[in-house]
């Protein structure tokens, strides 16, 4: 991995792709730009869904603020409405929340140099859109001039977008009746976005299995099914894309 010139002893490597870049951070904005109307619809709906499920207005400001998982969120909130126990509560939203270690993975070879409170704070702003559009981009880890701008392009405006729609939710989850059925309005939103995001195989089938698995397991308490529906589709993925990759290295 190229390093500047004339490091200073005990400082962490600088690539090419780590200098400021107006026109890259430009360029990620652009690429993510036709995303963030279906974010901000999600975080609303998230929003709201705090609100009705029991929460206070602060209470749900510090769970958008803090935890900013959208997915996680919605799983744990039912959990929490029907007191579910704490380890329930934590072990579906780790559960839900597990591909980003497979983000992670993905993203450790471009920025693994950065200081670990950089990772840390880019890993808080990370969102399933953004890490997929960086790496449809830059789908290998040599360094590129503006890379990092690129990331943080997508990254923001993301973080920004939910935020708004999320705290508007809160705000709103005690005026907007049930019947305007914001709740699948907001599905359709997400769904829009993660449809183009099934690119190969591996990633359709994963889907297909997951959608299968939670309405079989969609009696199961404390919504498990869900738990269970992500758990089986990521693996199903997993093991699809590795025999798929077997499969060309033995054709060569």
């Amino acid at each position: 991995m190229p390093v500047s010139a004339g490091e200073p002893a005990g400082q962490p490597p600088v690539t090419i792709g780590d200098a400021p870049d107006r026109d890259a951070f430009r360029d990620g904005f652009k690429t993510g730009l036709p995303t963030l109307f279906g974010i901000a619809a999600w975080g609303l709906v998230v929003g709201i869904a705090m609100v009705k499920s029991g929460l206070s207005v602060p209470q749900a400001l510090g769970m958008t603020l803090l935890v900013f998982a959208g997915s996680a969120q919605l799983a744990s909130l039912p959990l929490i409405a029907a007191q579910a126990p704490i380890w329930v509560i934590f072990a579906t939203a780790l559960v839900v929340n597990l591909r980003f270690v497979i983000f992670s993975a993905l993203l450790a070879p471009h920025f693994a140099h950065l200081p670990w409170r950089q990772r840390l704070y880019l890993g808080y702003i990370s969102g399933d859109i953004s890490v997929a559009l960086f790496l449809q981009k830059y789908p290998s880890p040599t360094p590129a001039v503006g890379k990092l701008s690129y990331l943080k392009g997508l990254m923001f405006p993301n973080w920004g977008a939910w935020q708004i729609g999320s705290v508007i939710g809160v705000f709103l989850g005690s005026t907007v009746p049930a019947e305007w059925g914001l709740g699948f309005a907001g599905t359709l939103a997400i769904l829009c976005i993660m449809v183009p995001l099934m690119i190969n195989r591996a990633a359709l089938c994963g889907v297909l299995v997951a959608g299968t698995v939670s309405v079989l397991a969609y009696e199961l308490p404390y919504k498990l099914g869900l738990l269970l529906a992500v758990l089986v589709g990521m693996v199903t993925a997993m093991v699809i894309e590795e025999t798929m990759d077997k499969i060309k290295a033995r054709r060569g």
